[in-house]
């Protein structure tokens, strides 16, 4: 019986070392995955969209937040590239198209945080997670056509990568009375 301890001891104190012991390194730093079949960059570039440079945030909080293999960014309004926004309530001063190409420049908004956080979106494993907000009057109930103009855009960028799940909500009002708010959650290298 003596003999059975220390024999489940041994192999108890071998499993323990094997399990940890870190793996062999074979470079100094993890090979990131390349994940597109082309450059998300030039894509965007394809797209005739040029990323704007991003602006300090217009009040206490940042424009992203990255944690771990997540990144949350700040809601992004209809900035144009003037730099005014898209301005009014769905439903009254603007049409559904309106809201929908509000909703895109938000997008590209986004896109920007990403790209500074990031340095390359080729980085960007997963679009997880999108808010949307409609500055909408009350009997407005087409906010998810208005929210679209991210999502598709976000699809055409990244690909299947950039299906995710979503809320599209109507708000009484936004700041400054922006058309649409919008903020994501990223999975990233």
């Amino acid at each position: 019986m003596h003999l059975l301890k220390s024999l489940l001891l041994i192999t108890s104190c071998l499993l323990f070392l094997k399990c940890s012991t870190p793996a062999p390194q074979t470079g100094d730093t993890p090979k990131e995955e390349n994940m597109y079949t082309y450059n998300v960059e030039e894509k965007i570039k394809e797209l005739g969209i040029t990323l704007p440079e991003v602006g300090p945030p217009v009040a206490n909080y940042v424009n992203t937040v990255r944690t771990g293999n997540l990144v949350y960014t700040a809601g992004k309004g209809p900035n144009t590239p003037d730099g005014g926004y898209i301005q009014g309530k769905v439903g009254a001063d603007l049409t559904v198209e309106q809201g929908y190409e509000a909703a895109k420049l938000a997008g590209i908004q986004l896109l920007a945080a990403l790209k500074a956080e990031l340095g390359d979106l080729n980085k960007v494993k997963r679009i997880v997670k999108v808010l949307g907000m409609v500055n909408a009057v009350p009997d407005f109930t087409d906010h998810p056509e208005v929210i679209n103009g991210c999502s598709d855009l976000m699809v055409e960028v990244f690909g299947e990568r950039a299906k995710h799940a979503r809320a599209a909500v109507g708000m009484g009002s936004l700041p400054r009375n922006i058309a649409v708010e919008i903020e994501m959650i990223v999975e990233v290298q």
